[in-house]
């Protein structure tokens, strides 16, 4: 009976992660089934680190979409593949810098005024994606009618925000949820579903796995990308800790957490599915239900990995029409500009102060403006880009008050 008690826990995990962990892969043109796939098995894989310990649910990371579109675009889905496999790496450097040299290491190569433009510049970076697709556009080609898409794209906008702002409870933690639900009833009544691949699809299906093709390009344009999430992480493991009232810190330490939670991205990348990271609505459920049992995030793993194999959910996933999608980007995309500017404004970065107003600056231009490096065949654009300029900028530009450069 405690066990069914357990695993019931662990669905309504899975269902309140749900909405995000699958959001990921319908933008960025990977496979839902992979996606669930990569969080059931990443989720046990940073269990089997932290010796179970922790209470945490690792599902899609929003950090890489933008990179996941471009990488595809520019060397196609095996090299990105690698790149993501590649970008579970950086989560191990991380481990070790904490290991070795504390939580200071990190905080001194990535203060906030780094990390808030970065985060900022993720959000922003795919903005003109989210109103093409809630204008029914792909590739600046209109594929769906523009009146209908943007009447779907503005009820699903409408209902998340409206649940986001004003709901209660559970339903608190599932907006992007019920948005899409309410979205994908209104295209079912206005014709826009194309049902026949859905009634067709069979009931159980052995995901298809794509092989990953070495490039070196694309992992070293992807391994900067972890940066934020990796960051996103730390902060993660101390929100969920406040909440359990256990400091998870020192007991198992951060440098298993992100070595765990390293080893998952690298297992995802590796079958096709976007990085895995911790989630803040899985932090909410445990706080709401006040039950931080390792077990549950056990059961809701178990459960997604069972998800993977069902077919015919999988093509309801993709009967989805793409002004819904658009809709809830519109407020996503913005959503995590807003956090990168909380960022700033919560550790009272001072932009009067000519260092931090000059690495804002340049990463928001260069990042959102679509500055390309070339060197030789070698490029290095967006977010990857954006990160290394901000950690070179705050490392060679001297720390000077504002006060000090107006003269006496």
């Amino acid at each position: 009976m405690h066990q069914l008690k357990l695993a019931v826990s662990g669905a309504q995990i899975l269902f309140v992660a749900f909405g995000a962990l699958v959001l990921v892969p319908l933008l960025t043109g990977l496979n839902p089934a992979m996606a669930l796939l990569g969080a059931g098995v990443g989720t046990l894989l940073f269990q089997l680190v932290t010796k179970q310990q922790v209470p945490v649910f690792l599902g899609s990371s929003f950090a890489f979409i933008a990179p996941i579109i471009y990488a595809n675009q520019t060397w196609g889905m095996g090299a990105t593949m690698f790149g993501l496999f590649c970008a579970g790496f950086m989560y191990f450097v991380f481990a070790l810098m904490i290991r070795f040299g504390g939580i200071e290491a990190v905080n001194k190569l990535l203060p906030p005024v780094v990390i808030g433009p970065v985060i900022m510049v993720i959000g922003l970076s795919v903005a003109v994606v989210a109103c093409q697709m809630a204008m029914g556009q792909a590739g600046g080609q209109q594929v769906m009618d523009y009146p209908k898409s943007l009447i779907l794209a503005g009820f699903t906008f409408f209902v998340t925000m409206m649940v986001t702002v004003f709901a209660k409870g559970m339903m608190r933690l599932v907006p992007i949820l019920i948005g899409v639900a309410a979205g994908y009833v209104l295209a079912l009544m206005m014709g826009l579903v194309d049902t026949a691949k859905l009634i067709n699809a069979p009931l159980f299906a052995i995901p298809q796995f794509h092989t990953p093709e070495i490039n070196w390009h694309a992992a070293l344009f992807m391994l900067p990308v972890a940066i934020a999430p990796a960051i996103e992480h730390i902060g993660g493991i101390m929100a969920i800790g406040k909440v359990t009232g256990k400091d998870y810190t020192q007991t198992p330490g951060l440098h298993k957490t992100l070595a765990g939670d390293g080893l998952g991205v690298c297992f995802a990348g590796l079958i096709g599915g976007p990085p895995v990271t911790t989630y803040g609505e899985v932090t909410g459920a445990v706080m709401i239900t006040k039950n931080g049992n390792p077990v549950i995030m056990t059961w809701a793993a178990i459960f997604a990995i069972f998800m993977a194999f069902f077919g015919k959910f999988n093509a309801l996933l993709g009967s989805i029409p793409m002004p819904v999608m658009g809709g809830i980007m519109i407020l996503l995309f913005g959503t995590i500009a807003s956090l990168g500017l909380k960022t700033l404004i919560d550790a009272k970065v001072d932009l009067m102060n000519p260092k931090n107003l000059v690495i804002v600056s340049t990463v928001l231009t260069t990042g959102v403006g679509g500055m390309l490096v070339k060197i030789g065949s070698f490029s290095f654009a967006g977010v990857g880009l954006c990160a290394v300029l901000a950690i070179i900028l705050n490392l060679i530009i001297p720390n000077r008050e504002h006060s000090e450069s107006v003269s006496s």
